[in-house]
């Protein structure tokens, strides 16, 4: 993954800012299984937040290094427990599932009381 410039990476920031975590890496670190779910959501996505349960600041340091080594992507930001990683889409890749699409709510229903005049 190339490094990425200073705009590229405010940019992302402000993408990744309403994002909610997508996978979680417990006590058991980066396991095989960890690592499929996050190249999945990065293929679906390219930009998601991992939340990590590691408590030692250069523990997670290393941990995101070797998230985004093994998976070729780039760690955009790392805000406490909290990781941004991202990885562009190969030329014509499609999404990975069709629920990668955004699903937005129905709008909210209130009750409505008419006064008879």
């Amino acid at each position: 993954m190339k490094q990425l410039t200073p705009g590229e990476r405010r940019s992302l920031r402000a993408r990744a800012h309403h994002l909610q975590p997508v996978v979680t890496i417990g006590d058991a670190g980066l396991t095989p299984a960890v690592l499929h779910e996050v190249d999945l959501n990065l293929r679906a996505h390219e930009l998601i937040k991992v939340k990590v349960q590691e408590s030692d600041r250069i523990a997670r340091g290393t941990l995101s290094e070797t998230l985004a080594a093994s998976l070729d992507a780039a760690t955009v930001q790392q805000i406490g427990k909290m990781l941004v990683v991202y990885r562009p889409r190969a030329e014509g890749e499609a999404p990975a599932s069709p629920k990668a699409r955004v699903r937005r709510r129905p709008p909210r229903r209130t009750k409505r009381s008419y006064q008879m005049g």
